[in-house]
């Protein structure tokens, strides 16, 4: 029987029905980008609802060209499943339709030690979930996905698993879209919150992982998809990308009023 991931998050990070989802999409999106599409090797977008973070997220969507493999890396908010969760099932759905899980990746990923076949990270997740909707807005053509769940780990380990990801992607290169799913600073003064974010952004706009995981930790930077970042931008590296661009950056506060408590929001394009 084939296996489908129903939505989780439609109805509260984003509407459940098509048309609206669609208006809403149309909204936070605002003009049409009309330059030529960047071919990215990889992004980085933030995953809350879209009333606050679709702004930031859809400047860069509308900016790519969205090739016909696209692997979603997202950190587990509900810590279940296992440390590097490979989707199991078939397909994704949400209201604006039915995307196939990319099984020739899946298969030759899931042979390494650590990239465990798994449904329970991905049940209730909704960093890769609120992605989906944006991809199929602006694809231009059919695209498969590889979602993968990353709990918290050394940065030794993120390497390892950065480099078995891109033995797979590698001949791939030229089709394959990296989707870095995370917010940045969360529930600190909006001021304060672009400080230390800034530090981050820094260190991914040289492509320095280690720069990266450093100075979250030591500045305590509550980027909830530091892990997301660290794969994703050695797998950009490794598959020809050599700066990280800042597109945007937002918070709740510009939404709900009140910047003295915010959750932050950067989008990023890797080339």
């Amino acid at each position: 029987m084939k296996k489908v991931r129903q939505p989780a998050v439609a109805g509260t990070f984003y509407p459940a029905e098509r048309d609206e989802l669609l208006a809403l999409i149309n909204f936070v999106c605002g003009e049409p980008y009309v330059g030529e599409k960047i071919k990215a090797k990889a992004v980085l977008v933030p995953h809350a609802g879209y009333i606050y973070s679709g702004k930031t997220a859809c400047e860069v969507y509308k900016r790519i060209e969205i090739p016909p493999r696209v692997v979603l890396l997202g950190p587990n908010h509900t810590g279940l499943g296992a440390p590097v969760s490979v989707y199991s099932g078939d397909s994704w759905v949400t209201p604006l339709g039915e995307v196939e899980i990319d099984r020739e990746i899946r298969d030759k990923l899931t042979k390494f030690y650590g990239f465990s076949l798994d449904e329970d990270a991905h049940k209730f997740e909704h960093s890769l979930e609120v992605q989906l909707p944006f991809l199929q807005v602006f694809a231009e053509r059919e695209f498969k996905i590889t979602p993968i769940v990353l709990s918290l780990l050394r940065y030794e380990d993120a390497l390892y698993v950065a480099n078995q990801l891109s033995k797979v992607l590698f001949p791939y290169r030229d089709e394959t879209l990296i989707v870095i799913s995370s917010d940045m600073s969360h529930y600190i003064p909006a001021e304060k919150a672009k400080e230390l974010d800034s530090l981050a952004i820094e260190c991914m706009q040289k492509m320095d992982t280690a720069c990266l995981y450093e100075r979250v930790f030591r500045y305590q930077i509550s980027m909830c998809g530091i892990i997301p970042a660290v794969v994703g931008i050695e797998v950009a590296k490794n598959l020809g990308a050599k700066e990280g661009k800042l597109i945007d950056y937002t918070n709740s506060g510009q939404t709900t009023g009140d910047y003295s408590n915010v959750v932050a929001y950067a989008g990023m394009i890797f080339v």
